[in-house]
């Protein structure tokens, strides 16, 4: 999945050398990112970078079962994850994808007026891509991972704009 920041704005940080380098506002995105799991039990997470202007991020939600068995290691209580994890018209679904992104949006733009009294920090919207085998999960990875080696040519980079 690909986030994007208000306006393409470069808030997180800056590319040097190939190497992604956050500021604070990128620190609290990578915060936000990995406590994900500690919200949403139902969720593991992959490969993820936090990018000048977007975030990539794998999310994997797991079926019910073991998302029960997670939970309980993670709290030492059960959690459901839900049965039908679409979200419906304006109604938000416990562990689903939207959800779950609304709630890390907001986190992070939470802590960052809190911390640095900024605000508009997000697009409306994402970007999701349902990865379905392995080669396609190996691909997605290999990409998030290579992203800041790749700023130069990317199209978010906002030297590239055409």
């Amino acid at each position: 999945m690909t986030i994007v920041t208000y306006q393409r704005d470069c808030l997180f940080g800056e590319i040097v050398n190939q190497e992604m380098i956050l500021n604070e506002y990128g620190r609290i995105a990578d915060k936000c990112w990995r406590a994900i799991p500690e919200h949403f039990p139902n969720v593991e997470l992959g490969a993820h970078v936090v990018m000048p202007n977007h975030v990539h991020g794998i999310i994997v939600i797991i079926d019910n079962d073991r998302a029960d068995a997670v939970a309980s290691a993670r709290r030492g209580t059960i959690y459901r994850a839900p049965t039908e994890n679409i979200e419906q018209f304006r109604k938000p679904v416990k562990g689903s994808l939207p959800t779950i992104v609304r709630t890390y949006k907001a986190a992070v733009t939470r802590r960052i007026g809190r911390e640095l009294n900024a605000t508009g920090i997000w697009q409306r919207n994402y970007y999701e891509h349902i990865i379905r085998d392995e080669k396609d999960l190996q691909n997605k990875t290999d990409y998030i991972e290579a992203n800041p080696s790749l700023w130069d040519e990317d199209d978010n980079n906002p030297q590239n704009v055409r």
